[in-house]
Order: structure tokens, then C-alpha cells, then sequence
């Protein structure tokens, strides 16, 4: 039997969830969620979870199942994702991943490259660095140590960036030398969707999510975390600029302007990661799921 993974992808906002939904609908199986935010319970709001009527509508995985004081890597992601998919695909030759986060979709369909295990201390005292000396320390820092990884990583991602440098002090070598190894195969097919649409018409759709996000609640959801606003799972947009605002730092006007900024961002982040990856066939954001249906079942015929 022939085992399958589609996977949706897309910058954020774009609609993979209500898409994920349907293709699960249509070939009767479960989702894997591969966002790095959406596996903790603790952040609902600001991660844009799924809604309940949208979980009960198909089983979900990896959503809300974590708290934010573990320490849950994208290696650990891998290898629970690949251990669900293997449990899943006993019963089902098809399951749907959706996510817009890029390394952790990699992680799952073509494997990790694996680093040295480091002293979370080093992590501990990079995260006070970061709150004491601002991001632009850190990112100096990098450009000194490894200068091809400050030249291909999001360097304006403050997670990333505490990766790579842990690595490098905590090993003595840099991080890219770590990179690109042979990987394990995996033993499933592989297909990818990709969402798009016009990017002023997807900036108006994360203008307005933020502002649907405020209105839920998002600034109470910030407040009940800020004790923890230093734990890696919130070093996260939505949540970091409300923390500056509680900090008395900036105006809340100010933050909510900057959270728009920072996932408008993020989204053209996104939109150059997915576009390097030759495997993804792209549907404009609102194409009819009929075309899509016959996506599918022109690649189902040809993988069977």
C-alpha cells in the first residue's frame, strides 16, 4: 500500500487551514499541525489555533499538546511527527500535514541536520543577552562566529539566531558546518500545496487577523504570560511586542501597529522559504477545492 503525505503550506493568514480541512474531508484522514507555536496550550489567541468547530471537523494532531516550559526543539518534532505518521498510515495510506512554519515541514519530508548537544546554560544566558543588549548584539555576535550562517538564517528572528549561536559556543565550531549531511529516506510520497494570492490582498488579510486577534482577547492572553515572556515559545510576533507595551516601553497602539509590521514579515519570510522548494505546486488562495480535488487524484493515480 502506498503511503502519502499532502502538506499545505503558505505564508500565514493565507487559508491552509480551511484547505487542510477539506482535503481530509475528501480522503477521510487525520492532520498533522507542523506550527512550532500551535503545539502550546498556554498560546491560543496569538498562534491563531484552530477553532473548535474547525478541530471537530477532522482529527488534528500536535495542536495544544505542549505547555510552554517544555523545551520542545524541531528535532523532537521530527521524530514524534515521523512516529505518528508511521502509527497513522497502519490504517490510512494518506494523511494531511498543514503548516506555515518551513524548517519544521523540511524536518518531517526530508530530515534534520543533526548538531551536538550544547549546556542549556549557554541558551539561558544568550535569552538575557538578548533582553539586556538587544537583538543586534546577538546578531554581531554571529556575523563574527559564522559568518555564513549570519548571510543565510533569519537573522531578525530572535529564535534562530539563539540556535545557531548556541551551537557555535557551545561546540567550538560553527553552525553551518553542521549542515547539509546525508539524511535518513522516508517511506512515504510526498506532495506539497502551496497557497498564495497578490501580497498586498495577503498584508490586508494579517492586518485584519491581528486586529480579529485583539478583539479575542489577545492582549489579556499576553498579560496572563508575561511572567514567562523569556521562555523560547514566546519569543514569538504578537507575543514580544506586548511585553515591550506592558513593559511600558512602547504605546499599545504602537504594538499593534508593530504586530502587524512583524507578521507582515514573517509572511514574505515564509513566502521565500516555500518558493525555493521546486516540489510545491501553488494554488491562488481562493481556488475553487474542485481543482484542487483533481490535483489530488491526478497524483494519487500516478503515485499508486
Amino acid at each position: 500500500m502506498t503511503k502519502h503525505l499532502f502538506t499545505v503550506v503558505g505564508p500565514t493568514a493565507i487559508g491552509k487551514t480551511a484547505l487542510s480541512i477539506k482535503i481530509a474531508q475528501y480522503l477521510n484522514c487525520d492532520i498533522i499541525s507542523c506550527d512550532s507555536r500551535q503545539f502550546y496550550k498556554e498560546m491560543c489567541i496569538g498562534t491563531a489555533v484552530p477553532e473548535s468547530d474547525e478541530l471537530a471537523a477532522a482529527k488534528h494532531h500536535f495542536i495544544q499538546n505542549r505547555s510552554i516550559i517544555d523545551d520542545y526543539s524541531v528535532g523532537a518534532f521530527e521524530r514524534d511527527a515521523l512516529l505518528k505518521i508511521t502509527d497513522l498510515h497502519r490504517s490510512n495510506p494518506n494523511i494531511v500535514m498543514v503548516g506555515g512554519s518551513g524548517l519544521y515541514v523540511n524536518a518531517v519530508l526530508n530530515g534534520l541536520d543533526y548538531f551536538p548537544d550544547v549546556s542549556p546554560k549557554i541558551r539561558t544566558q544568550l535569552n538575557a543577552d538578548l533582553e539586556e543588549k538587544g537583538i543586534e548584539n546577538l546578531q554581531e555576535q554571529l556575523q563574527k562566529l559564522d559568518p555564513e550562517s549570519y548571510q543565510n538564517i533569519a537573522v531578525d528572528n530572535p529564535h534562530r539566531l539563539i540556535r545557531a549561536l548556541e551551537v557555535c559556543i557551545g561546540s567550538g565550531q560553527t553552525y553551518s558546518s553542521f549542515k547539509n549531511k546525508p539524511k535518513a529516506p522516508r517511506n512515504f510520497s510526498s506532495v506539497q500545496i502551496g497557497l498564495r494570492s497578490d501580497r498586498q490582498l495577503m498584508y490586508d488579510r494579517i492586518n485584519q487577523r491581528v486586529d480579529i486577534m485583539i478583539s479575542n482577547g489577545l492582549l489579556e492572553e499576553a498579560r496572563s504570560l508575561y511572567e514567562h515572556k523569556s521562555l523560547n515559545a514566546l519569543q514569538t510576533v504578537g507575543y514580544r511586542e506586548l511585553f515591550l507595551y506592558f513593559d511600558g516601553e512602547i504605546s499599545l497602539e504602537f504594538a499593534i501597529e508593530e504586530i502587524k509590521k512583524n507578521t507582515r514579515r514573517f509572511a514574505k519570510r515564509q513566502i521565500t522559504w516555500f518558493k525555493k522548494d521546486p516540489a510545491i505546486t501553488w494554488f491562488d488562495y481562493d481556488t475553487d477545492f474542485e481543482e484542487v480535488r483533481l490535483f489530488i487524484d491526478k497524483k494519487l493515480s500516478k503515485l499508486s
